[in-house]
């Protein structure tokens, strides 16, 4: 099977880092304090939100930590491991990442020496993936994993892909019966080889 999957918060724990560098930021640069405000998010594009920057903080932002966020990242228990099982059964891995490249940086080398690292195995690496229904139509993916409540119920209604929700701390909302909400990769690895079973 063809199975499209997400880097970030799905592959990696980047929730956990971005949070720390958008706190130093807050507190160092921004001189406010750093308490995250309550809301509900669609996207995965929430680190703004939660510490009410502007457009412009939020750009300084970026420019100044996305290169050292991304190389700092630690991957998920389990993820590569899993992978590796998938691919070895006879899937077709495409890594599907809105991730962009900035002016003075490579993102996507970096997401390429980061996955190496990590021994994530993978047959094709799609970065700059804003509207991933796109990606996942010309790669005719079956499979879908993302953390984005957004990307699963665009490609979930609007593709044959079977889409599954990495849970996270900002996809809480999600509620959708269509969308199977996994917890792991030890799970996402069970349920992917029950949908095998069943087709």
């Amino acid at each position: 099977m063809n199975i499209g999957i997400d880097i970030d918060d799905t592959i990696s724990e980047t929730y956990a880092t971005l949070l720390e560098y958008a706190q130093k930021y807050t507190i160092e640069e921004l001189k406010r304090s750093p308490i995250i405000k309550s809301f509900n998010t669609e996207d995965h594009l929430y680190i703004e939100n939660m510490h009410n920057w502007n457009e412009n903080e939020t750009a300084r932002f970026w420019k100044k930590y996305y290169e050292e966020i991304i190389k700092k990242v630690n991957i998920k228990t389990f993820a590569a491991n899993i992978i590796k099982k998938l691919k070895e059964s006879g899937d077709k891995i495409f890594l599907i990442t809105a991730r962009w490249n900035l002016k003075d940086n490579n993102i996507e080398q970096i997401t390429k020496d980061w996955l190496k690292e990590n021994n994530v195995k993978y047959d094709k690496l799609i970065i700059n993936a804003k509207e991933k229904l796109k990606f996942v139509k010309e790669n005719n993916i079956e499979i879908f994993i993302d953390d984005s409540c957004r990307n699963c119920k665009d490609i979930e209604y609007n593709s044959n892909a079977k889409v599954f929700i990495m849970d996270t701390r900002v996809n809480q909302n999600l509620e959708d019966e269509k969308i199977t909400r996994v917890y792991s990769w030890p799970h996402l690895y069970k349920e992917i080889k029950k949908l095998k079973e069943e087709n």
